[in-house]
């Protein structure tokens, strides 16, 4: 983690799709993006700020917190534009301002916390969960 420095930024862009739609996620009845994938292009944004500065290839970074407010609808087919910035940095917790645009105004915003992990190390404790039949 020794690369990772405070103001680093990670950026995502996507066209809302029908499947990124409230009325299609079941949030909502509206023809408007979702608030879980406003959430998803966030995430993306700030896995994009540090998955090329981790240590080594064994590494990832989990989402564990997230406080996100949805300020505006955007409609499909629409372009939309998620930014993180790397704001805290405490060992291997990583906090970030995260905000999202559409071609008018700003979306949403707020903050969102990743851990660093060994990914198979997690994989592999997810993976002992799974019902044996």
């Amino acid at each position: 983690m020794a690369r990772l420095e405070l103001g680093q930024t990670g950026e995502v862009t996507a066209r809302v799709e029908a499947h990124m739609l409230a009325s299609a996620v079941g949030s909502g009845s509206l023809q408007v993006l979702s608030t879980p994938w406003l959430v998803a292009l966030l995430e993306r944004a700030a896995c994009a700020a540090v998955e090329a500065r981790l240590d080594d290839a064994t590494q990832t970074t989990v989402g564990v917190r997230i406080d996100v407010r949805h300020l505006a609808p955007t409609p499909a087919g629409a372009d939309v534009r998620a930014r993180a910035e790397l704001i805290e940095l405490d060992g291997r917790r990583l906090v970030f301002h995260v905000e999202a645009f559409d071609a008018t105004e700003r979306i949403g915003e707020g903050t969102h916390e990743r851990a660093v992990v060994d990914a198979q190390r997690l994989q592999a404790r997810a993976d002992a969960k799974r019902p044996t039949s």
